[in-house]
């Protein structure tokens, strides 16, 4: 078995550049979607989970999900090339599929983040445009990725920052229960953009989910890692 390779896809309107930190600490791929970092018509979830797959090349692959790209990741994972998930602040919990709902949870969480992000998160949705973000937005917010998560049967690591008003505790905490071999980790003191925020901390769960796997093939007597 080769080494699993670290496969990363962008949040809602973000492109590679969200990811630019954590990938000076961690070797990954990025695929970039319609509607993170992609312009034009944006299909259904399983849709955008079949251009995902076209993507992944012989695997095996650990497939990280941020923010709206998780419903897209967990549509994904039950790819026999996919061998771990990480969705980090996943999204979308059903008490932010209203206009107000999501505004309110949006503009507490964005008051809580780090000012100097503004800039880049503004560059990468002008990017992507607000047409393509707002139909991914009406493509996936009604998923339901805790029914996705069920059924599959890789290890799904989820992972929120303690502030995120966007990805509540008991949301998280209720997608890494409906996966078979799901856990949470909470980020203490982040909010929703961690890939951007937390590199150090991310970088280590993504090496931590990649090990296991790697391990766990040991464990089974299997034929081994090759790099």
């Amino acid at each position: 078995m080769r080494a699993p390779s670290l496969v990363l896809v962008p949040g809602l309107g973000l492109d590679r550049r969200s990811s630019a930190r954590l990938r000076a600490r961690v070797a990954a791929d990025v695929v970039m979607l319609p509607g993170m970092g992609r312009r034009g018509p944006v299909p259904g979830v399983d849709g955008l989970a079949g251009l995902l797959r076209a993507e992944l090349g012989p695997g095996p692959v650990v497939l990280v999900g941020h923010s709206q790209s998780c419903q897209v990741v967990a549509a994904a994972a039950v790819d026999p090339r996919v061998v771990a998930v990480v969705l980090l602040g996943p999204t979308t919990d059903p008490r932010l599929r209203s206009a107000c709902g999501l505004a309110v949870r949006w503009l507490a969480t964005a008051w809580a983040e780090p000012w100097w992000q503004g800039p880049l998160v503004l560059a990468q949705w002008l990017t992507t445009g607000p047409r393509a973000m707002a139909a991914l937005w009406r493509r996936a917010a009604p998923d339901p990725v805790a029914a996705r998560l069920r059924g599959v049967a890789v290890p799904v690591t989820v992972v929120r920052g303690t502030r995120d008003r966007l990805c509540s505790r008991p949301f998280a905490a209720a997608l890494a229960a409906a996966a078979p071999r799901g856990r949470l980790v909470e980020l203490p003191g982040a909010v929703h953009m961690t890939v951007q925020t937390h590199p150090d901390a991310v970088a280590d769960l993504l090496r931590a989910a990649r090990d296991e796997v790697v391990s766990q093939v040991g464990r089974d007597g299997g034929a081994g890692v090759s790099p």
